[in-house]
This record gives C-alpha cells, sequence and structure tokens, in this order.
C-alpha cells in the first residue's frame, strides 16, 4: 500500500502532456529497433509507385520508358480491358460512387444482387454473397459456420487470409502437411467425434505455384464424411477449361461445398471477394458473418467491372486458353538457363534464389533493365526460401516472355546466381 501510494504521488507530480510524451518516445524507441531490425535482415519492402494503368506494360515513377510488368496477378488481362472499364463508368453514372451503407440497412442494390447471381451461376451453386474482399470472405466464413462440436482440417501452407479465419472460429483445428493426403486422412481420423469436419485449402498456393490434389481431397472427404472448402483466388478465370477454377480442372465442381474466391486478380482486378456454395450457408453468412455485417458494399463502379470481365470470360474461353502455352515458355527457358522454378504448370512461377537481399537486390536490377518483378521474403515466404514471383498474363506477348527470360539470365550471372 505505501509503495503504490509513492508510485502515485510520483506519477502526479509528472504532468499528464510529459506522461503522454514519454510513452510516445518509448513507442517510437521500440518500433525503430523492429524496422531496423527488417532492414538488416534484408527483408525490407518498398513500394514501387505506378503512374499508369496496369496491364502488361506500365510507367513507374522514377523509371524513364515503359515497364514490363510480370508480377501481377492480372491473369487475363482484363484490370484495363476497354469494355470492363466503360462497364465501371456506366454503373458509376447510373448507380453513384458509394452506398454509405452495409448491405442490410440500405447498402444492396440491383447490381449487387445481379453480381451474385452471375457468381452462382458461373460456379454452378446455389447463391453467393459479395465481400469487400476475399480477405474479408475467409475471415468470415469458418466462424459463423462452425461451433466447438465441429472441426476444421487445414492445408499449413495455406493463404494467411484463411489461417485468420480459421483462428477466428471455435471449431477444434487440424492442421495437414502441405499437400500430403496421408497426414490429412490421419487427421479426418481422429476428427471423426466432431460433428462437422470441414476441409480447407487453397485451390493453388500463391508463394508455390502448387495446385490442390482436389480428387484425393474429395475422395477422402467422402469416406469420412467431411465438407470440402476450397479458396479459388489463384484460380478463377483461368484454370479449367472454361476458367471455373481447380475444382473443374480436376473434374470434382460436384464435390466441392463452398468456394470463396476473388474479383481483384483476374476478373478485373479491382477489388472485392465472394463465398459461393449451398443457399442455406448463404443465407446464414447474410445473418451471421461480422466481416459481411460491418462494412460497406461494394461501390458500384467495382460491382459493374467485375460483372463485365465474368460475361467476358462466359461468352468466351479463347483467352483462356492461351495461357498454357505462355507458362510452359517461361517456365522451360527458365529452366533451360538453370533457374530453379516452383510448380508445374500455374502462371505463378517462383524463381528460387534463397537469400532475401539476393532476391531484393536482383529485383532492383530486373527494375533497370524494363522488367518489373518483386523479391519475396519473410514473413510472406519461410525463411531462407526467398524468391522472386513471375505471374505470367495471357496478354504477355512471346516476345516479352523471352525479354524477361534474358533479363533475368544476365542478372543472374551479375549476382551469381547463375554460372
Amino acid at each position: 500500500m505505501w509503495a503504490g501510494r509513492v508510485l502515485h504521488a510520483a506519477l502526479s507530480a509528472v504532468p499528464r502532456g510529459r506522461r503522454a510524451q514519454s510513452a510516445l518516445t518509448q513507442l517510437r524507441g521500440v518500433l525503430e529497433e523492429e524496422l531496423e531490425a527488417i532492414r538488416e535482415a534484408g527483408t525490407w519492402k518498398s513500394e514501387r509507385v505506378i503512374t499508369s494503368r496496369q496491364g502488361p506494360r506500365i510507367h513507374v515513377d522514377g523509371v524513364s520508358g515503359g515497364i514490363l510488368n510480370f508480377c501481377a496477378n492480372n491473369y487475363l488481362g482484363l484490370s484495363s480491358h476497354p469494355e470492363v472499364i466503360q462497364a465501371g463508368l456506366q454503373a458509376l453514372e447510373e448507380f453513384g460512387a458509394g452506398l454509405s451503407s452495409t448491405r442490410f440497412i440500405c447498402g444492396t442494390q440491383s447490381i449487387h444482387k445481379d453480381l451474385e447471381a452471375k457468381i452462382a451461376h458461373f460456379h454452378q451453386r446455389e447463391d453467393a454473397i459479395l465481400y469487400p474482399s476475399c480477405f474479408d470472405a475467409n475471415t468470415g466464413l469458418f466462424e459463423a459456420l462452425l461451433t466447438p462440436q465441429d472441426a476444421v482440417l487445414s492445408d499449413e501452407l495455406n493463404h494467411a487470409s484463411i489461417i485468420d479465419g480459421i483462428r477466428l472460429c471455435k471449431a477444434h483445428k487440424y492442421c495437414y502437411c502441405h499437400l500430403d493426403m496421408a497426414d490429412l486422412e490421419a487427421k479426418l481420423q481422429e476428427a471423426q467425434k466432431h460433428r462437422l469436419r470441414l476441409v480447407a485449402t487453397d485451390g493453388a498456393f500463391s508463394m508455390d505455384g502448387d495446385i490442390a490434389p482436389l480428387r484425393e481431397i474429395c475422395h477422402l472427404a467422402s469416406r469420412y464424411g467431411a465438407l470440402v472448402f476450397v479458396d479459388e483466388c489463384h484460380a478463377t478465370g483461368f484454370l479449367g477449361a472454361t476458367g471455373r477454377g481447380t475444382d473443374e480442372l480436376l473434374g470434382v465442381m460436384d464435390q466441392v461445398t463452398v468456394i470463396n474466391s476473388t474479383l481483384g486478380k483476374a476478373l478485373g482486378g479491382a477489388s472485392g471477394g465472394y463465398t459461393t456454395g449451398p443457399g442455406p450457408l448463404v443465407s446464414l453468412l447474410r445473418q451471421r458473418s461480422r466481416p459481411y455485417l460491418f462494412s460497406n458494399s461494394l461501390p458500384p463502379a467495382v460491382v459493374g467491372c467485375a460483372s463485365k470481365a465474368l460475361d467476358l470470360l462466359m461468352e468466351s474461353n479463347a483467352i483462356v486458353q492461351t495461357m498454357a502455352a505462355k507458362t510452359q515458355r517461361f517456365r522451360s527457358k527458365m529452366e533451360a538457363a538453370g533457374f530453379t522454378i516452383l510448380g508445374a504448370s500455374h502462371p505463378i512461377c517462383p524463381v528460387m534464389l534463397g537469400d532475401a537481399r539476393l532476391a531484393s537486390c536482383m529485383a532492383d536490377d530486373m527494375l533497370k533493365r524494363g522488367i518489373f518483378v518483386i523479391g519475396f521474403s519473410y514473413p510472406v515466404v519461410p525463411r531462407g526460401k526467398a524468391r522472386i514471383r513471375v505471374q505470367i498474363s495471357a496478354v504477355h506477348s512471346e516476345e516479352d516472355i523471352d525479354r524477361c527470360v534474358e533479363a533475368f539470365v544476365e542478372v543472374g550471372r551479375l549476382h551469381g546466381a547463375l554460372p
């Protein structure tokens, strides 16, 4: 008690403004120490400023001339497609800049319902629900669906948004080794005591460019009475014969229960995400999913752009068909040059370098040669597995791809990454 009086008296003697300033000074010291540690580790992430539309050729602040962009999620080249832009302008003119409301208050327009119906039709599901992003869709699903009676089984390399969404729910959590079906089966056997069992996986893994073995996952799910959830952000629009995603690619569209995906990559590249699946599940999400209930509606221009992107995709799959050949061209030429490329046939092509500083320096030198790529290092990828992630777009030409490979070879030799 005596010590407490002394401390109180000492604090009272210090003006409140000075105490607040002391706390702020302490905070600055802690933050600067953290930031310096990031710089010393070579994992500092700078943001280059683009001064043009997104596309295969862009302009970058401080760099003269046009730059070839090989690191966008613009898989189909629709981010600046003239019909997509026009659809966004039309929606902006007709429906305004925004709703200033959540969906259940006064934030649902006819175009939101039309897009949800179009998404459900595209994926051959009963219903769909829009979110501000797929990160929101992932953080909003598991908490609303699963209870302490249930279990969720997650691939260890799932996207951060899936991991965060699972952390928010109260279900029993099982993590199986990446793409390891024997481990998944063992975890499913262990989880038999729970009410619902949900296997959660990325369809295509964004850092490694590999694809989940959905046939095997669905087979195990059927054997052990489990549901299957797939995040299709890096598959929707360009994997499968008509761009429906990995479930179409692997012939299990009727066996995957829930799909979450994005409007912010292949489908126009603006923003927005969604969940599509059984009608009762979507209805439950409208009642309980916190990111849906407490976030503003998607802006009309974003809805208009995404809707037109889906129209273009459903009208013709010609652009989808060009992806495989272009991806194979890049992968084969890079491997022939001596680089290690993870994954198989996905347009995400991780060029493995190991060292974070090497990846960052090589990416900087690639920009000097007119190629925009970014080094990925911890915490985005595990320590010691730094890389430059190249992404092929349908609107890259063969000449663009060859020029990118030539720059990699030149820079790789300069930095000792190649003999």
